[in-house]
């Protein structure tokens, strides 16, 4: 149910390490590892994923499919398919397999209601804590929070809604963290007691992960993020004092995240904690249109993909200066599939004589999704996660839909890896037919 990320190891030792400008991201061998079938099934999804009509509407094809066939028997046809293909399994046994697999391709990695709905979510995700923890996938392993998990959206709306005619002061919620009963002003009294117990929660997460798992926070819609993004700072004005334990998400597809990073800068260095950024490009840019075009409201994204990519490129550079100026009170994990961007960073690393794995810049990708650049990354020394979500098909299906439909652009233009799937299925017919390898 909840994702996790384990830093990426070695196939073999570590090669001359090349320049950026050669980093090719062609190997074919990150997909060694994988069976024959792995191979098959990853070129059908990824074909699949190549149609638009298929990616806008899985949804309610998805649907539809579960109406027909029932739920055990829609559950038994997924799970082999799209399901195995990005989620690393439901049990811990199923997803110690899936990281064991990571290892030898180069990647060493990770109905209740009220209250108590969001107690049963903190549960899950104390235990994904401890699994990310006392495993050995990573020696300093991430996991992925969502905070409306734990904290309402209504509330985080309404927060958000109040922060437009008031601050809060961080050191208020932190000490509603630590217990104390706080009137937080313009919120009902149920409202403030769901707004403590949330924080409460938050906090048991901040208490379990500190100096063991860091926590890289989602940022989610524009709507709410200003409160998302003022909870985040109170945890790391808390638990990021000697450390990044707790990160925020800088989405890059937002005209406002570039300033929204160096807000964060500056508070940082107000309030004397230590920074984490998850740099992303984002996922919610159709809903963040139409949702500011129904309100007569600005659009918030930026106006191309072009202004996105000068946004993302230029949030990468003010990180990878401030890290080359202080690697223990900043760091970033640079989260993209794009080639481009991953040959920026290594370049400006190259250029600011920042350590490809001295912990305080690291690289991410999905599960499914761009071995051939988490591979090659890998074997030239630099640090790299895969985002590893979990649970059963129940759980996990809105996530593959979502995941879908907010990334369609990736998953259109993944030629590239399905060629190096073909490459690998090629090689292994010559072999076959020739037994030399």
């Amino acid at each position: 149910r909840w994702g996790f990320n384990f830093p990426a190891g070695l196939v073999a030792p570590l090669r001359t390490p090349v320049p950026p400008t050669l980093l090719t991201f062609e190997d074919p061998r990150a997909f060694q590892a994988k069976s024959w079938w792995e191979l098959t099934r990853a070129l059908g999804v990824f074909r699949l994923c190549s149609f638009p009509v298929l990616v806008n509407h899985c949804g309610k094809l998805m649907s539809f499919t579960r109406t027909i066939l029932g739920k055990r028997a829609f559950a038994m046809a997924l799970r082999p398919f799209v399901y195995a293909q990005f989620v690393a399994g439901e049990t811990e046994e199923e997803i110690a397999e899936s990281m064991e697999k990571m290892s030898s391709l180069g990647t060493d990695l990770g109905e209740s209601t009220g209250e108590q709905r969001y107690d049963d979510n903190l549960a899950s995700m104390l235990e994904c804590v401890r699994m990310s923890h006392h495993n050995t996938w990573s020696k300093d392993p991430m996991m992925q929070l969502k905070i409306t998990a734990l904290v309402s959206p209504e509330l985080c709306v309404k927060l958000t809604c109040l922060l437009q005619e008031q601050q809060y002061d961080l050191n208020l919620l932190v000490k509603a963290m630590d217990g104390e009963v706080i009137v937080f002003p313009g919120l009902s009294e149920s409202e403030n007691t769901h707004f403590l117990y949330g924080l409460r929660r938050l906090n048991e997460i901040g208490e379990a992960s500190i100096n063991k798992v860091r926590v890289l926070v989602d940022a989610e819609y524009t709507y709410m993020n200003p409160a998302l993004s003022l909870i985040t700072m109170a945890m790391m004005k808390k638990f990021n004092q000697d450390g990044a334990w707790i990160w925020n998400t800088y989405q890059c597809y937002l005209k406002e995240s570039r300033d929204l990073l160096l807000d964060a800068v500056r508070l940082s260095v107000e309030q004397s904690f230590c920074l984490g950024v998850k740099l992303v490009r984002g996922a919610y840019m159709d809903k963040e249109r139409k949702l500011a075009d129904k309100e007569g409201r600005a659009d918030p994204v930026h106006q191309s993909w072009e202004y996105t990519n000068d946004c993302y490129n230029g949030s990468l550079e003010i990180m990878l200066n401030l890290i080359s100026q202080h690697p223990q009170r900043y760091k970033i994990i640079v989260a993209t599939h794009n080639e481009e961007s991953v040959r920026k960073a290594v370049t400006r690393m190259t250029e600011l004589g920042i350590d490809r794995d001295g912990g305080a810049v690291c690289f991410g990708q999905l599960l499914g999704m761009c071995d051939h650049v988490s591979l090659t990354l890998a074997q030239q020394g630099f640090s790299v996660y895969k985002s590893v979500p979990y649970g059963s098909v129940d759980d996990t299906l809105p996530y593959l839909v979502r995941r879908a439909q907010e990334n369609r652009t990736v998953l259109q233009g993944i030629r590239k890896e399905r060629d190096l799937l073909r490459q690998e299925l090629r090689r292994r017919v010559r072999e076959k037919i020739t037994g030399a390898k």
